[in-house]
């Protein structure tokens, strides 16, 4: 008998794969996200435009945990929900409308970049106008910057994850040769924004694979040895040893950091929010990229051999 392949509904047809989801998005921001999605087709909303709209809820939210009043707060805190659920709508959208584009995916990372500035300003602006100490600042800044590599690290992580396993995510990952090509033929007179944005692009790529070489290599190898046709015992093995680590990797995305943040702004402690940053999330981030580039080592070893055997 034949097997049967169960249908994909058309919610989880938006997903970039269920097992690189988080359960927060699975069951809550996705599906809103869906319906979101649907009636900005209806409305020919062009994906750009609703991470534009998640950008500004976004900034504002940031902006009202500059004070210390929880209602304040409680109100900042709906609208860092609403600008997740237009930023998970954005990409739905696109893979609904057939729209992904290398453009869409930068305008959405500086985005998310542009609302944790917002955020991290602000609860820093908190603090020094009640007479903290100006090292505020760059506790803010260092919880910034971990913030951002590790965010990369896990985008990235994700993305090959995507490019190894799965058939839908060829267009998602690129690598610094071609974009710096790519970015050569761009002229700031002719194309400044586009030349800006890929600039940007360029540089958040050169981070991850500076923090993933054994990846990296794992992938420029498998492409050329297999023509970006990933054999099956390659796909299952990946998958075998990756997927455990989502339910890590999760916690350095957006998600557990908004409910960390929330739960100390309720308290009125959100200066502890850089703390979490610095100290177990980077912890977790470490131990992550070593257990991480160990998997691509052994499996650059396996692919390598099989080459030889071959």
């Amino acid at each position: 008998m034949e097997s049967q392949i169960e249908p994909i509904s058309p919610l989880e047809a938006t997903y970039k794969a269920r097992e690189v989801e988080g359960l927060l998005d699975l069951y809550f921001y996705r599906p809103i996200g869906f319906r979101l999605a649907q009636l900005f087709r209806k409305i020919e909303m062009t994906p750009a435009a609703v991470t534009l709209l998640a950008a500004v809820f976004g900034i504002i939210a940031g902006h009202l945990f500059y004070y210390r009043d929880l209602r304040t707060n409680v109100v900042g805190m709906a609208l860092l929900v609403c600008a997740n659920a237009l930023d998970n709508a954005d990409g739905q959208l696109a893979r609904l409308t057939h729209r992904e584009s290398r453009e869409g995916r930068i305008i959405d990372s500086v985005a998310d970049h542009v609302v944790f500035v917002s955020i991290y300003l602000h609860l820093a602006l908190r603090y020094l106008v009640v007479g903290a100490s100006p090292a505020i600042c760059l506790l803010a800044l260092a919880a910034g910057i971990s913030h951002a590599l590790q965010g990369a690290a896990a985008d990235y992580y994700r993305s090959t994850y995507l490019f190894f396993v799965t058939n839908r995510a060829r267009l998602g990952l690129d690598s610094t040769s071609p974009l710096r090509s790519d970015y050569q033929k761009l002229s700031w007179r002719s194309k400044p924004w586009n030349k800006f944005l890929l600039a940007l692009y360029l540089n958040f790529t050169r981070q991850q694979e500076m923090l993933a070489p054994h990846l990296k290599k794992l992938r420029d190898t498998t492409s050329q040895q297999f023509h970006g046709e990933i054999p099956n015992w390659l796909r299952t093995r990946y998958r075998n040893l990756a997927s455990p680590t989502f339910k890590w990797w999760s916690l350095l995305m957006t998600n557990a950091r908004m409910l960390v943040l929330f739960a100390l702004l309720f308290i009125g402690q959100p200066f502890y929010y850089f703390w979490f940053e610095l100290i177990p999330l980077n912890l977790l981030f470490v131990y992550l990229i070593i257990r991480q580039e160990n998997m691509s080592e052994s499996l650059l070893e396996v692919a390598v051999k099989w080459r030889d055997a071959a």
